[in-house]
């Protein structure tokens, strides 16, 4: 293990770097100009206390709980992977509670916690492609979790003028200050509760096609380059399963 894992992983590494996270990403928000796109779906479903699933790239994770901004808290499944403790440790600070568990760790408790919120009226948040891709392309859990929980699931995402794009599987968007941003919301895709396979798969994909327009409107609005998601190919390699976190192995 490198020396930069080892100072992430202890607990004074993991207490500064959640620290600066936090730090950076209000500094970010506030001195952004935002702007807000497509809610309306979103917030008469808040209105009518209406549970969802929020859906959003795992690349835009830095400020999708900024978008969020609504009175109800959302809940965010979050790898367990030691990388996403870091994370878990910084949606806490913004607001985010997190669920741990994902498609490769603790899918199975991730799933009953899922459905147990939902069904008491919370609100769940998933990056469909994570922890380890394809980048931007939907795995079945989120899916099946809408089809047994009977709520629908929402796109959102978010772009900004100033950026770094990272080199890292899901191209990672880092946001820079002073400059212009959307929050950019989709209307909700229902799953019906006697889905079979071929429709399950057909929700699969509307869900990812519609998330990636959704994406790359977003960055055209903000004069940003949208950003490609990786071939279909990359799909055989057989990293599916359970609900997808929001965090590990950038």
């Amino acid at each position: 293990m490198g020396f930069g894992k080892r100072v992430s992983r202890s607990r004074f590494g993991r207490t500064v770097l959640v620290w600066l996270y936090a730090r950076f990403t209000s500094l970010v928000f506030v001195t952004t100009r935002w702007r807000t796109h497509g809610r309306e779906d979103a917030d008469a479903m808040f209105r009518a206390g209406q549970p969802f699933i929020t859906a959003f790239w795992h690349g835009r994770l830095m400020l999708a709980s900024h978008g969020w901004q609504a009175e109800q808290p959302v809940h965010v499944i979050i790898s367990r992977h030691p990388d996403g403790e870091n994370i878990a440790r910084a949606t806490r600070r913004l607001g985010v509670v997190p669920v741990r568990g994902s498609s490769t760790r603790g899918g199975v408790a991730a799933l009953r916690e899922s459905l147990r919120l939902l069904k008491k009226g919370g609100y769940i948040a998933i990056s469909p492609d994570g922890p380890r891709g394809p980048r931007m392309r939907v795995q079945p859990g989120i899916i099946g979790l809408a089809r047994l929980s009977g709520v629908p699931i929402v796109p959102l995402t978010f772009a900004v003028s100033r950026r770094k794009v990272a080199r890292s599987w899901d191209r990672f968007v880092i946001a820079l200050p002073f400059g212009r941003g959307v929050f950019a919301w989709g209307p909700p895709l229902h799953v019906s509760a006697d889905a079979d396979a071929a429709a399950m798969e057909d929700a699969r994909r509307t869900l990812e096609e519609r998330l990636n327009a959704l994406t790359a409107e977003a960055d055209r609005m903000v004069g940003a380059e949208p950003i490609e998601p990786a071939g279909d190919t990359a799909r055989a390699d057989g990293r599916q399963g359970g609900p997808a976190p929001a965090g590990a192995r950038p």
